[in-house]
């Protein structure tokens, strides 16, 4: 009998009937081709999920405790709310003149001498700045507690470079070192997402 065979292959329905084979073999190669490339989307997907979530889990383990870190979470979305967006939190606080541009703010964390305090970093086309997210509790030189908000407020023509690393035993767990011309350093964790900061902030300096 000379019914026309049908088959199926990666559930693509493939007729054999008076068929070319070199124009079957260019069919399949190009269904594989189809395949793969869907695979490797996935992939990339499935990469960006992980950085992403481990990026969450990083940030929140440098916090003191999960209800601090929820506590600073809401107050700054609280404010970025009630100020109208990160951009007017950003001139609000660092008092931004005309012409400089905010390129990007991220949450991470400040190394200092209290231990890893949580807080925005700012990237604009003048400046790499940070604030934290709560204010800090501190004892002035007659014993009276004051509070604020730690900022810090570098130039870009200031900062001598930006030094990338992570740690030994656990490169998953990635650091950024901003140095000053006057050998100041600051060092910066617990990123969200750690390569799109260091990217931004070495194309801003590198149009400073």
């Amino acid at each position: 009998m000379k019914n026309q065979l049908a088959r199926q292959i990666n559930g693509i329905p493939v007729s054999c009937q008076n068929q070319n084979p070199s124009s079957s073999n260019t069919s399949l190669a190009l269904t594989h081709s189809k395949v793969d490339r869907k695979k490797n989307t996935m992939i990339r997907h499935e990469k960006k999920a992980d950085n992403f979530v481990h990026g969450i889990r990083e940030h929140v383990r440098l916090g003191p405790k999960i209800s601090e870190t929820v506590k600073g979470k809401l107050s700054l979305g609280a404010r970025i709310l009630q100020l109208g967006g990160v951009k007017r939190v950003f001139k609000q606080i660092f008092c931004v003149g005309e012409g400089e541009k905010l390129l990007k703010a991220s949450q991470c964390y400040l190394s200092t001498t209290a231990g890893p305090t949580a807080g925005l970093l700012f990237i604009s086309t003048q400046r790499v700045a940070f604030c934290s997210e709560r204010p800090i509790k501190f004892s002035s030189s007659n014993g009276e507690l004051v509070r604020f908000h730690y900022k810090v407020s570098i130039p870009l023509r200031k900062v001598k470079r930006v030094d990338p690393s992570e740690n030994v035993k656990n490169p998953s767990q990635k650091y950024m070192e901003i140095v000053t011309v006057d050998n100041f350093d600051f060092w910066f964790m617990g990123f969200l997402n750690y390569q799109k900061s260091f990217n931004c902030l070495q194309q801003a300096l590198s149009q400073s």
